[in-house]
C-alpha cells in the first residue's frame, strides 16, 4: 500500500512542505528519489509523480522550493514567483538542498542510492542542485530549463545527468540546448539527452492541454517515453 504523508523542514528560517511517499509493503531502505515541481509549486501533480515513485519501490519526497503555504493561484503569479528563484540561483540551491536533506534523513531512505528529478522549473532547480555539487548518482530534468549564469559550476556534478526534452519546446531554443551541451562536455559530466520530437514544453503534463501551438502542450507519447527513460536511467545509477 502506498504511503503519502505531509513532510515539514527548514531551509534558512523558512519552513517548507511536500509530500514523502513510499510502499509500506517494503521491508528496510530503498533508493530515495526527490522530485521538485513545476511552476505552480507543490500540488497534486508532483503528488502523482511521488506515488508513482513510491510504487516502483522507491522513498520519493517532493520538495518545496516556495515554503509551506505558497502555493500560486495562477499562471501569472507562478510565473513571478519562479522567476524570483530563477533570478536567485543561491536561493534555488538552497531550497533544493533542503530538501535532499530532508529525504537523506528519512529512516527508509538508502543515503548510496539517491537522485532527483525535476518537471519545467523544477527541472531546472534539479540542475542547479547537480551544479551545486549534490552527492547523488543521478539528476533527471523534464522539459527543464537548461540556462545557467554560472556555467562553470558544472565542473562540480558528482552524478550522471538525464535532459528529457521536447524537440519544439519554444521556451528552451536550440541556442540554449547547444549551450548546455557545451556546458556539460567541458566539464566531463557523464550526460545524455533524449530529444522527442514533435513535443512542445510541458509535455509531460495533461494539465498542459492539447494545443502544441500554445508552447505548451501534453504529449502522451513522450511522456510515456520519458518515464521509461527514467526508469532505465535509474536501474543504471542504482544498480
Amino acid at each position: 500500500m502506498i504511503t503519502l504523508t505531509v513532510t515539514e523542514y527548514e531551509d534558512g528560517g523558512t519552513t517548507c512542505e511536500g509530500y514523502l511517499g513510499f510502499d509500506d509493503a517494503i521491508n528496510g531502505r530503498r533508493p530515495g528519489v526527490l522530485v521538485i515541481h513545476d511552476w505552480m509549486g507543490v500540488g497534486p501533480y508532483v503528488e502523482k509523480r511521488v506515488r508513482q515513485l513510491a510504487a516502483l519501490g522507491y522513498v520519493a519526497l517532493a520538495a518545496d522550493i516556495y515554503g509551506k503555504g505558497v502555493r500560486p493561484a495562477s499562471m501569472e503569479e507562478a510565473a513571478g514567483l519562479a522567476n524570483r528563484y530563477k533570478a536567485d540561483r543561491s536561493l534555488m540551491r538552497s531550497r533544493a538542498r533542503a530538501g535532499l536533506r530532508a529525504l537523506k534523513a528519512n529512516a527508509l531512505t538508502d543515503t548510496k542510492r539517491m537522485a532527483a528529478i525535476g518537471y519545467c522549473f523544477g527541472g531546472t532547480a534539479v540542475l542547479e542542485l547537480a551544479r551545486d555539487g549534490a552527492d547523488i548518482a543521478g539528476f533527471v530534468g523534464f522539459h527543464a530549463g537548461l540556462q545557467t549564469p554560472i556555467p562553470g559550476d558544472a565542473r562540480n556534478i558528482k552524478g550522471k545527468v538525464l535532459v528529457l526534452h521536447g524537440a519544439d519546446d519554444p521556451l528552451v531554443p536550440p541556442g540554449e540546448v547547444l549551450d548546455f551541451e557545451e556546458e556539460m562536455r567541458k566539464a566531463g559530466v557523464d550526460w545524455q539527452m533524449i530529444i522527442y520530437g514533435g513535443a512542445v514544453h510541458s509535455f509531460t503534463n495533461p494539465a498542459s492541454g492539447n494545443d502544441p501551438s500554445r508552447g505548451a502542450a501534453y504529449d502522451e507519447k513522450a511522456d510515456k517515453r520519458s518515464w521509461e527513460a527514467m526508469k532505465s536511467f535509474f536501474d543504471e545509477i542504482f544498480g
